[in-house]
């Protein structure tokens, strides 16, 4: 093979990679895996890193299929029970969407100060029918010693749906 058939196939190839970009990158490509910040998608799950406020209200959403699941949770409650030594959050999720979704969603409890160690709970297959909402109770042990009045805030940290 000549050089110049060399160059050139080095040139369209470099000119494919420019223009595709390289998997893996983000500068282009097709694996629909794209993540930027702390949110994150993949396997058509419809996912998202937020936080919310203490008590009611919705989250905020953004415009992005990722951020569908966390705009349908709201947070009723938070607090902690002393009968079984247990941080709680009640949360409502509606689904306004026209499909069934199971929702996956994960808690963070937080509070002012540099000693409260953040705890996370978890709840996983929360059954919304389209058009309906659905309640739910995510509760993880407390690790204090105290009276839990340490953790001031909760928050979603992430929201799935399938």
């Amino acid at each position: 093979m000549k050089m110049r058939h060399v160059r050139a196939i080095a040139v369209f190839g470099i000119a494919v990679v420019a223009l595709t970009g390289a998997r893996g990158s983000n500068g282009g490509g097709c694996d629909n895996n794209s993540s930027s910040g702390s949110s994150s998608s993949s396997n058509n799950n419809d996912s998202d890193s937020t936080s919310g406020g203490t008590s009611g209200g919705s989250l905020p959403g953004g415009s992005s299929s990722a951020d569908k699941a966390a705009r349908d949770v709201t947070i009723d409650e938070c607090k902690y029970d002393p009968a079984t030594k247990n941080l709680v959050a009640r949360i409502t999720v509606k689904n306004d969407g026209a499909m069934d979704y199971d929702y996956n969603v994960t808690m963070k409890f937080t509070g002012a100060g540099s000693d409260v160690l953040p705890m996370t709970a978890i709840e996983t297959g929360i059954a919304v029918a389209s058009g309906a909402s659905a309640k739910a109770e995510l509760t993880t042990p407390y690790a204090g010693t105290g009276d839990g009045s340490e953790y001031t805030k909760c928050e979603v940290s992430r929201a799935s749906r399938f």
